[in-house]
């Protein structure tokens, strides 16, 4: 059996901390062949999804003391490179490249949807990929959601924060903490307003600052609409975003509210992966283009989320009696 990773370049994945890379290690355990390929190694030739896909092994890992697990050099060593017919070749396809989703994440999605047409699985499915944008599709459900505004209007964040006291500004498309400002009613709200908004060229959310946060953020990580894991994360005392996993949580009342609420609408769009976060009960943001976390959520509390989270996606895949195989 075969997996086709469609990822960003592997030497820009963080091998001892990367969701991605966790991945590929859960499935290389099980004695899956990892395929890996970019975007733009994909290809339509006669109706057929082609991919320029390198087989790859991954160097051996252990625990370490903390999130980061410890990964023997080289982190992966390439096998065999060579032009893959998907639908034929692989049983998973995992569609792993980080956001924004731009031209070429939506034109990588559009020849991933010929390989679900053909009855290969793909996680996240491409089209809620495309209906479901993470940063917005938690504004579905406003009552979830702490107070939220989405705009491209400066003077429109600085009443906000002037009627909040408090909130944290961050793009539309951005991921990972990047360009995610806290404003505070002060002297320095509206620069920071007009420099985020890009002077009214670029829509921002802005979204009330929970204190709450300084007890921590919870993921829950998503698999098929059910919570397989939660991890509990906390901001530093020098950084206000939240930082790396610290300890184990569980679910609360309000955080399976949330999943309840949330789990039918992953579920009509195909959406089997996702991370969900959220702060003392209000829900923040829904991850589905690329969720991560598992991978040091394993290493810091010795689960196996990466590989519960493989053996369910193979076993709900629909192509598992076809049979394939790649020397």
């Amino acid at each position: 059996m075969s997996v086709l990773f469609v990822v960003d370049p592997l030497d820009t994945l963080v091998p001892d901390i990367d969701a991605s890379i966790g991945l590929m290690a859960a499935a290389q355990q099980r004695g899956l062949a990892v395929w890996c390929c970019h975007p733009e190694d994909l290809a339509l030739v006669d109706g057929r999804v082609h991919a320029r896909a390198t087989r790859i092994t991954l160097g051996r890992r252990r625990r370490g003391l903390d999130h980061r697990w410890q990964v023997e050099a080289p982190g992966h060593t390439p096998r065999e490179t060579r032009v893959l017919d998907v639908a034929a070749a692989v049983d998973l396809v995992l569609l792993r490249i980080d956001p924004p989703v731009d031209v070429r994440y939506l034109h990588t999605t559009y020849l991933l949807d010929l390989v679900e047409d053909e009855g290969v699985r793909v996680v996240n499915r491409p089209e809620g990929v495309r209906a479901l944008h993470e940063k917005v599709v938690a504004l579905r459900f406003p009552w979830l959601c702490p107070a939220t505004m989405v705009t491209t209007d400066a003077t429109a964040v600085r009443e906000f924060v002037a009627r909040h006291g408090r909130a944290v500004v961050k793009p539309v498309d951005g991921y990972a903490g990047q360009d995610v400002w806290l404003v505070s009613d002060d002297a320095a709200a509206t620069a920071l307003a007009e420099s985020a908004t890009g002077s009214g060229r670029r829509h921002v959310i802005v979204q009330e600052y929970l204190a709450d946060v300084a007890a921590g953020n919870k993921r829950l990580f998503l698999l098929d609409g059910e919570i397989v894991g939660t991890v509990l994360r906390r901001p530093s005392a020098s950084d206000f975003r939240i930082g790396p996993p610290v300890a184990a949580a569980d679910p609360d009342d309000a955080d399976r509210a949330i999943v309840d609420a949330l789990a039918p609408l992953l579920a009509e769009h195909g959406i089997a992966l996702a991370g969900i976060d959220v702060i003392a009960g209000r829900l923040i943001e829904v991850n589905v283009t690329c969720p991560g976390g598992m991978h040091k959520t394993d290493a810091l509390l010795g689960t196996d989320l990466s590989g519960a989270i493989l053996r369910r996606l193979l076993h709900h895949g629909n192509t598992l009696s076809k049979g394939k195989a790649l020397a």
